[in-house]
Order: C-alpha cells, then structure tokens, then sequence
C-alpha cells in the first residue's frame, strides 16, 4: 500500500504512541486527522506536523462519544476526499483487584480501550468500504491482550476484546472481499504516559493503596525502560504497508505468550502473572 497522498485518522495523537504513529505517517507524506482528549498537547502535535508542510485536521474530542467520531470521520472525509489508515490508538489503564475496582472505572477504562474502537470502526469503515480505495486498519491493543497478569483487570480485559474485535474484523472484512487489510498492535513495555491515565480519569485520581502504590512504583520503572514509542510507530508503518495482523513489538515477550497457550492445550491453568513478569 502506497502512503504517500493518502489520509491517517490517528486517536489518542497527543502523546505516546499516537503522536508517534502521525509524526511516522506524516514523514510518509500523509495527510492527518487526529483526535485527542486532551487539547493543548494535541494542538501541539498538530502545530508541529503543520510546520513539516504536513495538511491536519486535530479535533480534541472524548472517543468514547460515537457522535464526536462520527462527526470526525463526516470532517475527514469532507476535507480530504477520504481516510485510508484508520488508528484506534487511544488508551488507559486502571488497576487493582477485581473485586475492588468501582464501577466507574470499569465503565471509563472500557469505555475508551474497546466501546471507542467499535466507535471508530462504525464511524469510518463503511465509508472506507463505499470509497473502493484499498485501506487498512490499526487496532492498539497490548501484551496484555496476549497474558493475563495480575491487579490490571479493566486494561487485560479490555486488551483482549482488542484482539479478537481485530480478528473478528479481518474476517469480516475479508468474506465482504473490502481492500481493507488490519492490524493489531500488540506492545510491551512503551515509554508512555499510559501509567498516568488517571490524569483524564473522570472524577479525578483514584485512591489507591499502599500495595497497589509499590505496584505503580515497579512498573512506572518498567515503562521508563521501555522502547521509544517511535520504534513502535516504525513497525506499524511497515504493517500497513505489508498488510501485517500482528503488531508484537518484543519478541522477547513471545515465550510468556507461547507458555500461557501451551496450558491452555493441555488443559490446565495459565500460571499466575504480576505484571512486573511481563519482561
């Protein structure tokens, strides 16, 4: 698939991954829609992809609003003539035992990690379908969607739903013979902003307890340690041109996948995870 020319919708643009995935598309010669939460740190991707030439439409917008999306994909379409590369990016986390997790949380983190992918799905694919011109999908998803570590249900839960909505996808996409290829992002340990969600958390940060604080601590050094989120945005570039499913952006994580898969054929359970095994 030839990039150049062609229209990138990214959300979750204003940071981490997202920003490094529209800077990685614009350096393709793209056009950009972008979308983010949070407005300053979004206009200042914006401003700088403009100042490399680079034609962006940003929006600031809450992605778990199907009507923002909607209206985001009606802009897209009506500035640029299309969208090709469709990134359902943005993401949050939230941790702690299940049966401690409120009801909120549950509902923002799955609200913006899976309910906001159908969102931009049904907001752009159809378009996409109708244009005839060929496409491809990427869905941010986790290492997490592949494990099941401890005290970060929402996030694994919500990660896991990634996955198979992206199979699911590429099936049906595939049976309705649509150009459009998919790809799910699958990443380790990224330097991202993603341990500090709770700063768009509705109502504020979460209390958390003194196990779950030393929790943070071990893994906000895990993320510090992590590869740059340009690395990623390199392999995700090069999915789309390839027409590439998985996304595994550390191989070295592949035997803790292949082990949890392993149980799961012989019938016993997975061995429990902390997500400080994720390594």
């Amino acid at each position: 698939m030839d990039l150049k020319g062609r229209v990138a919708v990214v959300t979750g643009a204003g940071s981490g991954i997202g920003r490094a995935m529209a800077e990685r598309f614009a350096a393709a010669g793209m056009h950009l829609a972008l979308a983010d939460i949070e407005a300053e740190p979004l206009a200042v991707v914006a401003d700088a992809l403009r100042e490399r030439g680079c034609e962006v439409e940003a929006e600031r917008l809450d992605v778990r609003d199907s009507a923002a999306l909607e209206a985001l994909a009606v802009r897209c379409f009506s500035r640029f003539g299309g969208a090709h590369v469709l990134c359902n990016n943005a993401g949050v986390a939230s941790g702690g035992p299940v049966w401690e997790i409120s009801e909120e949380d549950w509902d923002w983190v799955i609200g913006v990690n899976l309910v906001a992918v159908v969102h931009g799905i049904r907001a752009f694919v159809p378009k996409m379908i109708a244009s005839g011109e060929p496409g491809h999908i990427v869905n941010t998803a986790s290492i997490a969607g592949l494990t099941c570590p401890a005290f970060m249900s929402p996030y694994t839960v919500t990660k896991h739903a990634v996955v198979a909505l992206s199979d699911t996808l590429r099936s049906d996409l595939a049976m309705s013979d649509a150009m459009i290829g998919v790809s799910v992002l699958c990443p380790g340990w990224v330097r991202t902003r993603i341990h500090e969600s709770d700063r768009n958390r509705p109502g504020g940060e979460a209390d958390a307890s003194e196990e779950l604080s030393m929790m943070r601590e071990l893994v906000d050094g895990f993320i510090a340690g992590g590869i740059d989120p340009a690395d990623v945005a390199e392999q995700v570039h090069d999915a789309v041109v390839n027409g590439q499913f998985w996304i595994r952006t550390h191989p070295e994580m592949e035997p803790m996948v292949a082990k949890r898969c392993e149980a799961i054929i012989a019938g016993e359970p997975p061995p429990p995870m902390l997500p400080t095994d994720i390594k």
